[in-house]
């Protein structure tokens, strides 16, 4: 028998060697419990923190898991310590923190390329983009083929509003990518930056490889895809879809449901609480404002949970007061803002987010309410089985569309989209300070770039011919995309006098110029949203043409709403041949613009208070459902 010592450093090695074996087989639970063994033993082996580490992050475990790496560093400061640190803080969105500690970290380590990589995408996602520049353009520098570091390198760049330049960063991510790493994060970035940029020389075969990325692809590979890049696109809804499923069934790997089922539901009103980060100066809070505001107290209790940017704007300060709760969950990880929610007794939970920018599907994938929903942020199939419903109504969301989405359809009686009734209209300013000519005929287009297409601009073209006392004002979204689109418009015979580029403004100036324009020209397939109601607040018809997808339908709910369901047209030519009847007929375009200024208080699209109450009946059918022990299904319009 050996001494104490060899004994000790036998047992070590052999739980070293389980927790090795077990981990190369993915037996996570076992690799942490023999980790474990030899720290009991092993205090200050810096190694094993960082094995233990892996394991928990695998298990779901991520911030037991970011202390066991810190504790590594503290031992033993490393580039694979930083970059493990990385993975798990990552993995809590605690960014602004992860920069902090990995910028003393890249000063005192030789250079790492992997490390400063880490470090910029760290910058980025704590909003410090001009600071994240430097760090990677050295780990550019040197490693040019590695694939991750263009990639953040443009996403930098895109952040900064330099579209073209972060469309060859990523053209070169993509060359580099031997092993097709990068490929699902890359291709959806092209096809974004090409539509903001309006450089239409790649699109279809970027566009057509992402399509097929998801078709074909898997949870490692396709599940990395942005669902909301497929949206403008020209994808079906079961590809939406799917794309979701992919999505949500990468981001929750590991996942550990951390609470029970729902015990039995308390006494008292309704219980109804929205997680959203955009209620500040954002269009979510801009058009749910006023459904707040409405609510009735007498029957619902009303929770916010809060993990945006915070401000002091009006519109923020009118959500804070609109909600009895607002419980900031910015600092929780996903787990413990479940809990929170399961804590306050939620009937139902609402998720305002979909697939958009910092979401946190994650918190209702633990089912902290017994009822849960998509609602207003994004206009397609979640693809989440922990969603129940999908607000719509009868134009985005026909009940025929059903298997396309894997939420039950609820539908409202008219537009789904909520709409603040004490929105401010400004008066017009002149035509002259906005630099229109004062006798054409106004047509706009205030969608951002990236919705716009050749094909919708082959089409105002022929629309401008056939109006020679007609402009077209479009916004002027970015240099490189307004550069563009002029040039396409004079390679299709139209003057670039006739073609007006407004700058952004803040809401209310926006308003009150959208008054100086005749007609709307929307944008497919996918429509003006809030842009669109926008416009019909401030008495401006809206032409569109609905498609298949619900993002291609908004506009047609939200004209339909207003008593004006003519100016959804059937299909293209229709839509150029209505433009041009109004364009040549002003009695007509002043007679849809009287209807909207003198019936707007009556307008279902603009009665606040008659869409709340149909929402919160939608609300109550849902309640009822559940409270009968019934399975969620789809809710026709009432």
């Amino acid at each position: 028998m050996g001494s104490p010592a060899v004994q000790a450093r036998s047992g070590r090695d052999s739980s070293w060697q389980a927790g090795v074996a077990a981990a190369e087989r993915g037996r996570w639970d076992e690799a942490e419990r023999a980790f474990q063994r030899v720290l009991r033993t092993e205090p200050r082996a810096s190694e094993v923190w960082l094995a233990l580490s892996r394991a928990r992050l695998h298990l779901g475990r991520a911030e037991a898991a970011a202390a066991d790496a810190r504790r590594a560093l503290e031992l033993q400061p490393s580039v694979l310590g930083g970059l493990q640190l990385a993975a798990c803080l990552g993995r809590l969105h605690r960014h602004a923190e992860l920069a902090q500690a990995l910028q003393p970290l890249a000063e005192r380590l030789p250079p790492s390329a992997d490390l400063l990589s880490a470090l910029g995408g760290a910058l980025l996602l704590a909003d410090r983009p001009q600071e994240a520049l430097q760090p990677l353009i050295r780990a550019n520098t040197m490693r040019i083929d590695d694939a991750l570091s263009h990639y953040r390198l443009g996403l930098v760049l895109k952040r900064l509003g330099a579209e073209a330049q972060a469309a060859i960063c990523f053209r070169t991510a993509l060359a580099v990518d031997r092993e097709r790493a990068v490929a699902p994060l890359v291709l959806p970035l092209l096809v974004h930056s090409a539509q903001q940029s309006c450089d239409w020389s790649e699109l279809d075969s970027d566009a057509a490889a992402l399509l097929a990325l998801v078709e074909r692809g898997g949870v490692a590979d396709a599940g990395q895809v942005s669902p909301f890049t497929l949206l403008p696109l020209a994808s079906t809804r079961a590809q939406q879809r799917r794309a979701g499923e992919l999505s949500l069934a990468h981001q929750l790997r590991g996942l550990r449901p951390v609470l029970p089922p729902p015990g039995r539901r308390r006494e008292g009103r309704v219980r109804v609480g929205y997680l959203s980060n955009d209620l500040h100066d954002h269009a979510t809070a801009a058009l749910i404002v006023g459904l707040l505001e409405h609510h009735d107290r007498e029957r619902f209790e009303v929770f916010v949970y809060d993990h945006g940017p915070g401000g002091a704007g009006a519109l923020r300060r009118r959500v804070l007061a609109a909600c009895e709760h607002i419980v900031d969950v910015g600092s929780m990880d996903d787990a413990a803002a479940a809990r929170r929610m399961r804590a306050d007794g939620l009937d139902i939970g609402i998720d305002l987010k979909g697939h958009t920018k910092g979401s946190r599907m994650a918190v209702f994938a633990q089912r902290p309410a017994p009822v849960q929903l998509s609602f207003l942020g994004y206009p397609a199939s979640t693809g989440a089985d922990f969603l129940d419903y999908v607000i719509g109504d009868t134009v985005v969301t026909p009940l025929a569309h059903a298997a396309d989405y894997s939420e039950c359809i609820a539908q409202m009686p008219h537009s789904y989209q909520p709409n603040d009734d004490r929105r401010v209209l400004p008066p017009a300013p002149s035509r002259a300070a906005l630099g229109l000519p004062e006798e054409a005929t106004v047509l706009c287009c205030f969608n951002q770039s990236y919705k716009i297409t050749p094909e919708l601009v082959s089409l105002w073209a022929r629309i401008l011919g056939e109006l020679p006392g007609a402009v077209l004002w479009l916004l002027a979204w970015n240099p490189d995309g307004q550069r563009r689109l002029q040039a396409e418009l004079e390679a299709r015979g139209v003057a670039p006098g006739r073609v007006v580029f407004a700058a952004r403004l803040p809401v209310e100036q926006h308003l009150a110029r959208l008054r100086c324009a005749d007609l709307f020209l929307d944008t497919w397939p996918c429509n003006a949203h809030t842009t669109a109601s926008e416009a019909l607040w401030a008495a401006v018809p809206v032409l569109t043409v609905p498609g298949e997808t619900f993002a291609s339908r908004v506009a047609a709910s939200l004209v339909a709403a207003c008593g004006l369901p003519e100016l959804a047209c059937a299909d293209a030519e229709a839509y150029v041949r209505s433009a041009v009847e109004l364009g040549r007929s002003p009695e007509r375009l002043q007679a849809l613009r009287r209807h909207l200024d003198e019936q707007r208080p009556l307008l279902p699209l603009f009665d606040t208070q008659r869409y709340t109450r149909d929402f919160e009946a939608l609300l109550l059918r849902m309640h009822e459902r559940r409270l009968q022990g019934l399975a969620p299904a789809a809710l026709p319009a009432a």
